[in-house]
């Protein structure tokens, strides 16, 4: 029977794609391990959420190549696949056309709203947290001068404003403003 546990990362460090170790704490392991987070969390929301499986079903599987772009050893980025283990602007394109259709179908509101209107609209909110989370460690990789494609980050802050407004169409009318 095959151990899901191999004992490589008992000294701290954790595998990239493609070759070479980093430590568990390293500033790309916290940025692809927030994306891991956010697609665990979509996924409770995909649990729960009307009408919505396959989109977020779709975008769960997108952070993957989110994740793999992130974990990518540096000097093997030559390697990555667009789609599939590179983001890509036509990724990033196509949320900006799936915002523009929900929003066009129901304006947003004119003030912050408070999360938890249903289970399904509280998912959604806590998977854009995590998400935007994942844009800011994206950030801070870039800010020390780490190697990163610069659509992950458009990617990431896009994602985040999808799921903000697939959220307010699971809540639907009911849900209270900040005042």
């Amino acid at each position: 029977m095959p151990r899901i546990y191999t004992k490589t990362g008992d000294d701290g460090t954790t595998g990239l794609l493609y070759g070479g170790r980093v430590p568990k704490d390293d500033a790309a392991t916290e940025a692809y391990g927030t994306t891991d987070e956010a697609v665990a969390v979509l996924g409770l929301a995909r649990a729960s959420a009307d009408g919505l499986s396959e989109e977020i079903l779709a975008l769960q599987r997108e952070l993957f190549v989110v994740g793999a772009d992130l974990a990518t050893n540096p000097t093997e980025r030559a390697k990555l696949e667009p789609g599939v283990s590179l983001v890509t602007v036509e990724m990033t394109e196509r949320l900006e056309r799936r915002i523009d259709e929900l929003v066009g179908e129901r304006a947003l509101p004119q003030a912050f709203i408070v999360p938890g209107a249903n289970a399904a609209s509280a998912a959604l909110d806590l998977a854009r947290s995590v998400i935007r989370r994942a844009e800011r460690n994206v950030v801070a990789l870039e800010r020390e001068g780490r190697e990163v494609n610069p659509e992950v980050r458009r990617y990431l802050n896009r994602l985040s404003d999808l799921v903000f407004v697939l959220a307010r169409r699971q809540a639907g009318e009911d849900e209270p403003t900040s005042r």
